[in-house]
C-alpha cells in the first residue's frame, strides 16, 4: 500500500507566503489575482507531484479566474491545498471540484472581506490613528503601520492554516446559512463603523454670509444650516461620493480629483473659506 502523501510544514508556510506577499502580483483587470494564486500553488503541486508531467497537468486547475478579498481570501488557499493533498492520494477530488469550490468561496469571502476589512477593521485603526496623530504627532502613522502590519499577516496566516484544516468543510460554513448571517452581520457593523468615522471625522461647512449696504451680516448661511439641519453640508458629500462610485462607477481616484473641483470652485465664489492666510 503506498503512503499517504502530506504537505509539509515548510511547503505550507512557503505556499501561504508566497500568497501574502504575492497575492496581486501581475495584477491586471483581465486576470485579477490569478497568478498570485497560481505562484502560492506551486510549492504544493511540486512536493506532491514528483513528475514533472503530473505537476503540468495538475496547475492547470490553478490557471482560471480568480478575485476575492486578499486578506480573507487565503482561506480559499489554504483550503485549496486541503483539496490538492485529497486529490494527490486519490480521493476522489479533481480540477473541477477545486475550480467549482473556488468560484462557490470566491463571492462571499470578497463579501464578507469588504465589509469586514475595509468597512469595519481599516475605519476604527484610521480613527484610533487619527486620534493619536493631533497636532501633527507621527504616533498615530507608527501605529496604524504596526498595527495593520501584525493583523494583517497572522491574521491571513490563521485563516490559511484554518483553511487547511477545515477542507471542503470552509465550503459549507462560509457559504451556508452561518456564512450569509455572517455577512450580513458584517455588513450592518461596517455601516455603523463608517458612519461613526464619517461623523467624527468628516467637516464640510460654508463660510458663506450676505450682508446690507451697511456691511452687516444679515444671514450666515452655516447657522441657517445648523438649525435645519446640523452636518447637512457633509451628509450631501458623502451622498455624492457614493453616487459617483456606487451608481456611476467613477473611481475613487476621479472622485477626489472632482471634490478637488468642487472644493476649488467653492473658495473662488466664496462659498467656502479654507482659512488660510499669506
Amino acid at each position: 500500500m503506498m503512503d499517504e502523501k502530506k504537505i509539509s510544514q515548510k511547503t505550507l508556510n512557503k505556499s501561504f507566503n508566497l500568497w501574502f506577499w504575492g497575492a496581486l502580483t501581475c495584477f491586471s483587470q483581465e486576470q485579477m489575482q490569478t497568478f498570485g494564486y497560481l505562484a502560492s500553488m506551486l510549492p504544493i503541486i511540486k512536493e506532491l507531484y514528483p513528475d514533472k508531467k503530473k505537476q503540468q497537468e495538475n496547475i492547470h486547475a490553478y490557471t482560471a479566474f480568480f478575485n476575492t478579498n486578499p486578506m480573507l481570501g487565503s482561506v480559499i488557499i489554504g483550503t485549496t491545498a486541503s483539496l490538492e493533498e485529497a486529490r494527490a492520494n486519490g480521493k476522489g477530488i479533481d480540477g473541477e471540484t477545486i475550480n467549482d469550490m473556488r468560484a462557490g468561496l470566491m463571492g462571499p469571502i470578497a463579501g464578507i472581506g469588504d465589509s469586514l476589512i475595509d468597512g469595519t477593521l481599516i475605519p476604527i485603526l484610521l480613527g484610533i490613528a487619527l486620534g493619536m496623530s493631533r497636532n501633527g504627532s507621527p504616533v498615530g502613522a507608527i501605529f496604524y503601520i504596526i498595527a495593520w502590519s501584525l493583523i494583517a499577516y497572522f491574521g491571513q496566516r490563521f485563516l490559511y492554516f484554518r483553511g487547511y484544516k477545515l477542507g471542503d468543510k470552509a465550503v459549507d460554513i462560509l457559504v451556508g446559512t452561518q456564512g450569509k448571517a455572517i455577512r450580513k452581520a458584517i455588513s450592518i457593523v461596517g455601516g455603523m463603523v463608517v458612519g461613526g468615522v464619517l461623523a467624527s471625522w468628516v467637516s464640510v461647512t460654508t463660510s458663506l454670509k450676505l450682508r446690507d449696504s451697511s456691511g452687516r451680516v444679515f444671514m450666515d448661511l452655516q447657522k441657517q444650516l445648523d438649525n435645519i439641519y446640523p452636518g447637512l453640508l457633509t451628509v450631501i458629500v458623502t451622498f455624492l461620493c457614493w453616487w459617483l462610485m456606487a451608481k456611476k462607477h467613477v473611481s475613487a481616484i476621479w472622485t477626489m480629483i472632482i471634490l478637488i473641483g468642487v472644493a476649488f470652485l467653492g473658495v473662488l465664489v466664496g462659498f467656502f473659506n479654507p482659512g488660510l492666510s499669506y
